[in-house]
This record gives structure tokens, sequence and C-alpha cells, in this order.
């Protein structure tokens, strides 16, 4: 999965089509993103210590990672995202349309 926490990412599909925001968590093993001021649901919770009001609650809801698209901040355009070394050998995430690097990756060790 090439979208990381903190990217801005464009909805491709469905009830918020369109709309940009960042990312605020990625969850690798189902393969979905939460972003922020996207697929918003309401909850209905009842009163108790920890929510003294009770009533309904507005939850962030995850989107499968497909549905959404990478904006490259040098562009501002969706985009996909691809890997790019520099001269000294370091991996870059890099945008696929105007070819910018994004950020430098950390090689993990498996």
């Amino acid at each position: 999965m090439r979208i990381k926490t903190n990217d801005t990412v464009v909805v491709l599909s469905g009830k918020n089509r369109g709309q940009q925001g960042k990312v605020l968590s990625v969850n690798r093993e189902e393969g979905k993103v939460t972003v922020e001021g996207v697929n918003e649901v309401k909850r209905h919770v009842r009163r108790s210590q920890k929510n003294m009001q009770g009533g309904r609650l507005s939850k962030l809801m995850p989107v499968p990672v497909g549905k959404v698209m990478f904006v490259c901040p040098k562009c501002n355009k969706p985009t996909r995202v691809g890997y790019k070394f520099d001269e000294a050998g370091k991996k870059f995430r890099a945008c696929k349309k105007c070819g910018a690097f994004v950020e430098e990756t950390v090689a993990s060790k498996r």
C-alpha cells in the first residue's frame, strides 16, 4: 500500500466523490484508510460515564484504499505513486505525473 498517514487524497467514487482530505489512519490488514471529513456516519450512543450527553455522535469510518487516489503536493493532481532512487541511492516515493519526489521511505527489515 503506497498511501501513508498525512497524505492528501481524493475520493474516486461513492457519496463523497471528489472530496479531498488528509489521511488520518491506515489499516493495512483490511486495506482501508480513514480520511478527514469523508464517510462520516452518525452513531447512536447511550448515556454513560464517558459520554454524559448521549445522543447521535458523528464518527469517521474507513474507506477502501482502492476508492482513493494520492494527490501530488507539487502538481496538485490526483496521481499514482511510484518509487525512485536519488543520486545517493536513497529510495523516495515519487509522483507518476510530474516525477517530483514526495518523501523518503524508510527501509523496513524483515
